[in-house]
C-alpha cells in the first residue's frame, strides 16, 4: 500500500473515536492489540474523543487537544438517522471533508484454510472519500405529480484524478499491478464519463456488470478505483464473499492525516451485549500502521488475525461461533 502519511515521532499519538453502538466496544480492542505490539512501533499515546450530545463536536477537529494534533485515528461506528433529522450531518462524512481524508480504502481478502494457499477473494476497493452524492445537496419540491425529491451529483477532475492516482500507487505495490476503474458512463456519460477520463486506467467495467463479476469470479480483480457511492457498495458486496462485514478494514486517507474505520456500522441490535466482532478494528489499526510506514508490526497484526480465523475455535456470532468480543480479543492477544 501507497503511504500517504510518513510518520517520524519518538511518541505516536492516536485519536480514539468510539462514537456509538458497538463502536464503543470494538475501538478499545483494536487500542489493547495496538498496545499489544511493544516495541515493533514508537511508544503510543492516545486522545479519547467521546460523544458531547452533537453529531461531530467542534472541539474535536479545531481546538486544543484536538484530532488534528493526532498522527492518526481510529473511528468506531455512528447510527445516523434513517429518516430527515433536522440538523443532524453524518459525523464520519463530516471528519473526512473537514481533514479532506479524499480516499476510502478497504482491502477485502479471504483467509485460506492452508496458510501456504492463496486467498481466492485479494482485492482492494479504493473509494472516492468527499465527492458524488454524498455532498447532500439534496431538495424537496412540490410539482405536477406530487413531490419531487432531487439531489445533485458533484463530480470533479481534481478529486477523481487523486484518487485514480492513490489507487495506482497502490497497485504499484501489488503483483499484479491492476486497476479497474468503475463507472456507469454508458448512462451517466457526464459525471461517470469524468471519472473514467480523469483516472484513466487500462481497465474499466459497468458497475451493475462489475458486482456482478464480482461474485462470480472476484479472482479477476486487484484494486478497483470508484466513485463514493459505487465504492461504497462494492466494497460491502465483496465483505459477503469473505464471511462478514466484521472481518473487513478500512483506512480514510489523505495528503496529512489517516484514520482507520471498520466497515461495519454501529449494530444496535448487538450493542453492549459483548458480542461484536472485533477483527475488523483489529485489521483497521493494521492498515492505518501500514499507511504510516510500520508495515512489520502491521504485518503481525494481521498474522494474528488470520491464524484466529483460521483456526476457528474462538469466532463471534457473526461467523458462526459462540464466543465474546473480549474472548477473541485475547485469543488475537495471544498470538501477539
Amino acid at each position: 500500500m501507497a503511504t500517504a502519511v510518513p510518520v517520524s515521532r519518538q511518541k505516536l499519538k492516536i485519536g480514539l473515536i468510539p462514537a456509538d453502538g458497538i463502536g464503543k466496544e470494538v475501538i478499545p480492542a483494536a487500542r489493547a492489540a495496538i498496545e499489544a505490539l511493544g516495541s515493533d512501533i514508537p511508544s503510543q499515546s492516545f486522545e479519547v474523543f467521546t460523544r458531547s450530545g452533537e453529531a461531530l463536536p467542534e472541539d474535536t477537529v479545531s481546538t486544543s487537544p484536538a484530532l488534528r494534533e493526532c498522527d492518526c485515528a481510529l473511528f468506531g461506528a455512528v447510527s445516523s438517522p434513517v429518516r430527515k433529522v433536522t440538523g443532524y450531518s453524518s459525523p464520519i462524512v463530516a471528519l473526512r471533508k473537514q481533514l479532506d481524508l479524499y480516499a476510502n480504502v478497504r482491502p477485502v481478502i479471504s483467509v485460506a484454510a492452508n496458510p501456504e494457499d492463496k486467498p481466492n477473494v485479494d482485492l482492494i476497493v479504493v473509494r472516492e472519500n468527499t465527492e458524488c452524492l454524498y455532498v447532500k445537496q439534496e431538495t424537496m419540491t412540490v410539482g405536477e405529480h406530487g413531490r419531487e425529491a432531487r439531489a445533485t451529483r458533484l463530480i470533479t477532475e481534481r478529486a477523481s484524478h487523486r484518487i485514480g492516482k492513490m489507487a495506482f500507487e497502490i497497485a504499484l505495490g501489488r503483483p499484479r499491478k491492476l486497476v479497474t476503474i468503475i463507472h456507469k458512463s454508458n448512462v451517466l456519460s457526464v459525471t461517470d464519463g469524468l471519472f473514467r477520463d480523469a483516472v484513466r486506467g487500462i481497465e474499466e467495467q459497468i458497475v451493475d456488470s462489475a458486482v456482478y463479476r464480482l461474485f462470480r469470479e472476484p479472482q479477476i480483480y486487484d484494486v478497483m478505483v470508484a466513485p463514493n457511492l459505487y465504492g461504497d457498495i462494492i466494497s460491502d458486496a465483496a465483505a459477503a464473499l469473505v464471511g462478514s462485514l466484521g472481518l473487513v478494514p478500512s483506512v480514510n486517507a489523505g495528503d496529512n492525516f489517516v484514520m482507520g474505520e471498520p466497515v461495519h456500522g454501529s449494530a444496535p441490535d448487538i450493542a453492549g451485549r459483548g458480542i461484536a466482532n472485533p477483527l475488523a478494528s483489529i485489521r483497521s489499526a493494521a492498515l492505518m500502521l501500514r499507511h504510516l510506514g510500520y508495515a512489520a508490526p502491521a504485518d503481525r497484526l494481521d498474522k494474528a488475525v488470520d491464524e484466529v480465523i483460521r483456526e476457528g475455535q474462538v469466532l463471534t456470532p457473526d461467523l458462526g461461533g459462540k464466543s465474546k468480543t473480549s474472548e477473541v480479543l485475547d485469543a488475537v492477544l495471544k498470538r501477539l
